[in-house]
């Protein structure tokens, strides 16, 4: 499968398909730049970042250890701020706005998968994928919130596993929780950082499997930060980093 990075609209390949794309940014950032003092030292993490993601891609953010792309994706989840330059979601500029904007922000909108999952280990599966509809402000029922997350658990493969806690499942497992932890707020983009970085090859390419799955039935922007080629091998478009810079 051939791979384009871009920052426009443009034609990707999918499956031996070309499928036009318009250039209808979900997020895009402009000239950004992170700075890290560290002692008498300044580190540039990302320097000079111009890029568009659009709605329903599948992308990869791929580049060694060091090269920025857990910052870069720290940014674009509003778990940071860029030092220079320009971040919008949805059109809306966002990096000037204050602790409670981007909370909202995150919660209603942005999904994370993580390495190590961070799943809370004193609660069950179903608790776990319920908690972000605890602390968002869209009300909810608690009919319409066991629905909602027992339909997740079934599309993730969970259905049977929703009272186990978290260190009663495999890796696999754990991950396939948080997958859909990350999607029961309805979001419009997925960040995974390094989902796979803990699996066996078997395990990662059923990951693997169900979120290209989920970003084809249900739209969701997935856009990953990892250097394993089973990840880089699938998706639609690769965006290369190397000591903070993005290379078209």
């Amino acid at each position: 499968m051939s791979s384009e990075t871009r920052t426009q609209g443009s034609k990707v390949a999918d499956g031996g398909r070309d499928v036009s794309r318009p250039a209808s940014a979900l997020l895009r950032l402009e000239n950004v730049w992170k700075k890290y003092t560290i002692g008498a030292d300044v580190v540039d993490a990302l320097r000079g970042i111009d890029l568009e993601v659009d709605s329903g891609e599948f992308t990869v953010v791929s580049g060694p250890s060091g090269s920025g792309k857990t910052t870069l994706l720290n940014i674009i989840g509003c778990l940071d701020r860029p030092t220079e330059g320009r971040y919008l979601f949805d059109g809306v500029p966002v990096a000037s706005s204050d602790f409670d904007d981007l909370a909202e922000l995150r919660n209603r909108k942005i999904g994370f998968v993580f390495q190590s999952f961070n799943l809370i280990p004193i609660l069950n599966c179903y608790e776990n994928v319920e908690f972000p509809l605890l602390v968002n402000p869209r009300p909810m029922s608690a009919s319409e919130r066991r629905a909602l997350v027992m339909d997740l658990l079934k599309e993730v493969g969970l259905e049977r596993y929703w009272k186990h806690k978290p260190d009663e499942l495999s890796g696999g497992q754990k991950q396939r929780m948080a997958v859909a932890r990350a999607l029961v707020t309805g979001p419009r983009l997925v960040l995974a950082d390094e989902p796979t970085a803990n699996l066996d090859t078997k395990t990662a390419m059923s990951i693997i499997d169900l979120m290209l799955e989920l970003n084809l039935e249900k739209g969701t922007t997935f856009l990953f930060s990892t250097h394993d080629h089973r990840i880089v091998d699938r998706a639609r478009r690769i965006i290369q980093l190397t000591d903070g810079r993005l290379h078209v």
